[in-house]
Formats: C-alpha cells, sequence, structure tokens
C-alpha cells in the first residue's frame, strides 16, 4: 500500500498545502467542523479508557531517538509527543485478527456497506460532487462510482472519520502490537513507519501531534488515509491552495482517483466477471493458489474448468479467481481484473473491494430513480 510509484497526477503537497489542512483537520478536532465530528469527540471522551502514557517506557524512548536521528528531526519534540501518547486497549482490541475458526461470511460483509442509510448518502455526496468526480475520471480513468464506494464503505463520506486520537492509536500498535497475530512483526514494522510518517507530517507543517483523531488504525480524513499515503497521494483538486481530506469532498475525490491511478488502474477495464464452473476440468486449487492477484488468462482458466462469463471470455489481461466465503453456505465467485486488485490495494481484502464495488453500483442505480 505504501510503494513509491510514480504517479500521473503533480502531487501538490506542499509545506503550506499541508499545513493548512492539518491546521483546518485540528480545529475539527476540537469541534469545529461537521456535526458528526462534535458527536463522535463526545463518544471518545466516554468510551475510550486510555491506559498510561509511554513517556515512562525506555522502548518508546529510544524509538523516538530513532525518529528524530533518521529524519533529522529535534529528539526532545518527538520525545514529547510519543512520551505523550497513552496506552489504548480499544485500539489492540479492534485490530486483533479473528478467533481462528471464524469463517469469513461475504453476505454478512455485504450488509454492513450496502444498506439505505450509506446509499441514500452516496447519491447525495454524488449530486452534490458531480462536476469533481466526472473530472476526476477524466484525468485518471477512475469511475465516479468507484470513488464514491470508497468512501461510502470508509466513512459514510465523512460521518465517521475516528474517534481515536491518532498519537494514542499509531504509538499503541507500534509499541504494544499483540503479538498473538498472525502477522503482528509486519504489522509492527508497519506501524512504526506511520507513526515516524506522522511525526514528520505533524512536524514539518507546525501541526500539533495531539489534535488529530482518526481511525483505530489512525487512518485519517473521509478518505482514511494513512499518514504516508497522505504525504504521497493526497492533492489540492479543488486549487484553493492546500489539501483537506477532512473537509473538501473535491480533494478527497481526487486524492482517491490519484490513489487508484498510482496503482495502475486502467480506464475502462471492469472490475470483475461472472463464472461459470465445469466441474470434470474444474481445478480450484490451482486457480485459487495466486489468491487476488491476477495470474490467469481466460483461456487458462477455461482449462482449469472455470469459465469468465459475458466480455470476460475477451478479456485481454490476467485474471483471479476471487473466492467470497458465506459461512455455512457456498462461496461466491468472481474472476477479478487488474482494476479488481488496484482496489485491494486501497485495503487488502477481496470482500472490501467487492463492498466498494457493490456499493458504488447500488448508488448509481439509486441515481437513476
Amino acid at each position: 500500500m505504501l510503494l513509491n510509484l510514480t504517479l500521473t497526477f503533480v502531487l501538490r503537497a506542499s509545506t503550506l498545502v499541508l499545513a493548512a489542512s492539518l491546521y483546518t483537520a485540528s480545529l475539527a478536532a476540537n469541534a469545529k467542523g461537521q456535526p458528526a465530528a462534535k458527536k463522535t469527540s463526545q463518544t471518545a471522551a466516554q468510551g475510550q479508557a486510555l491506559g498510561p502514557s509511554y513517556a515512562d517506557r525506555a522502548d518508546a524512548m529510544a524509538l523516538a531517538n530513532e525518529i528524530a536521528q533518521r529524519r533529522g528531526l529535534d529528539s526532545a519534540w518527538v520525545q514529547h509527543h510519543i512520551g505523550q501518547a497513552r496506552f489504548s486497549a480499544s485500539v489492540v482490541r479492534a485490530i486483533a485478527a479473528p478467533a481462528v475458526g471464524t469463517p469469513k461470511n461475504w453476505n454478512l460483509y455485504r450488509s454492513r456497506f450496502i444498506e439505505p442509510i450509506r446509499i441514500q448518502a452516496g447519491v447525495r455526496f454524488w449530486q452534490a460532487n458531480r462536476e469533481s468526480l466526472e473530472r476526476a475520471e477524466a484525468v485518471t480513468g477512475v469511475p465516479p462510482a468507484i470513488v464514491v464506494g470508497i468512501v461510502g464503505v470508509e466513512s459514510i463520506y465523512g460521518r465517521h472519520t475516528g474517534t481515536h486520537r491518532v498519537m494514542d492509536a499509531l504509538t499503541t500498535l507500534a509499541l504494544d502490537f499483540p503479538t498473538a497475530h498472525p502477522r503482528a512483526a509486519a504489522r509492527t514494522a508497519f506501524f512504526k513507519a506511520e507513526l515516524e510518517a506522522f511525526l514528520v507530517l505533524a512536524h514539518r507543517t507546525q501541526t500539533d501531534p495531539q489534535a488529530l483523531r482518526g481511525s483505530y488504525a489512525g487512518a485519517l480524513g473521509m478518505p482514511q488515509f494513512m499518514p504516508s499515503s497522505w504525504t504521497q497521494y493526497a492533492i489540492d483538486f479543488d486549487s484553493d491552495g492546500r489539501v483537506d481530506l477532512f473537509h473538501s469532498p473535491a480533494d478527497v475525490i481526487g486524492s482517491v482517483a490519484n490513489y487508484l491511478k498510482a496503482f495502475h488502474w486502467q480506464a475502462g477495464m471492469p472490475t470483475h466477471y461472472p463464472v461459470e464452473f465445469h466441474p470434470p476440468q474444474l481445478d480450484l486449487p490451482t486457480l485459487l493458489e495466486p489468491d487476488i492477484r491476477p495470474t490467469w488468462t481466460p483461456a487458462e482458466m477455461v482449462a482449469k474448468g472455470t469459465t469468465p462469463l459475458g466480455v470476460g471470455l475477451q478479456h485481454a489481461g490476467k485474471l483471479a479467481l476471487i473466492e467470497l466465503q458465506n459461512g455455512a453456505q457456498a462461496p461466491d465467485y468472481v474472476a477479478g481484473t487488474d482494476n479488481f486488485y488496484a482496489i485491494t490495494r486501497y485495503n487488502w481484502s477481496s470482500y472490501y473491494a467487492m463492498a466498494v464495488i457493490t456499493l458504488g453500483q447500488e448508488v448509481a442505480q439509486a441515481m437513476q430513480k
């Protein structure tokens, strides 16, 4: 998700641009902003009991010194802000892996996001921001429905951008990531890098790191960008001289489309095709082995007992057989394209990608009524 790619947009995330945006977000964290921000700040105060600060933790101060030395920051400043962060048990609970044996269920997952409130909010967002959505598609090739789907799944179009203090969340996950998690080492390294990126961003923009609130994973704003993604992919799409992913729908739309373009979104390509199985030839283990990475040509899929339907047989690129489990019921299957894979670079889950696609489709259909 955090690859250094050559982007098709010129990223205008200068110090001035980011400073203005994060200053605006800082104000929002103090209940100046959308009504939802006021409600979530109250929820945070009431429902998130925090543990001790990291000021007396030797490993925390060692990490602060490493960050300061590596990034040329004042060590006392970094130590102060990491020391001000507090352990969050709610963050640890939220990030924990599902219990072993917990079945995945696409129908249940789908029902969380494809519901009337989110669809109607998506219609209003699309109607209010039609020009920005169409302009983003013209520049990046990413259709409005995909951008609308992502912003809807991530935050219900800015209603829920997170109640956790970002410093608490990132420091907790950098230093106390649950060891029982199957990818604990990799995730610890990831969150240490995100904490570093957040501190660098805040220092460069003269923003108080303690002021911003986001998700339990430290994601920010309407599109829930991680700090490194904000730096790499966020753009000033409304040309007002600042990047604002908390309050500017145009910047959110342009930045989401820019992100997908950076991960090789291809204009005009479908995200997936329905499939039909032919049991005598079906070789599911081989087809599923590459997971969500497009690996097979349509002809290779047919040879292994799976036919992409409709225009899928004429698809020019590689495909992945995507399995969406449904608990005790039979799974659903689709053939995912490179564009399906691009969506999973936003969130590494085929269930997430299908929810984004489906929500965008439902909103598009509701727009026609």
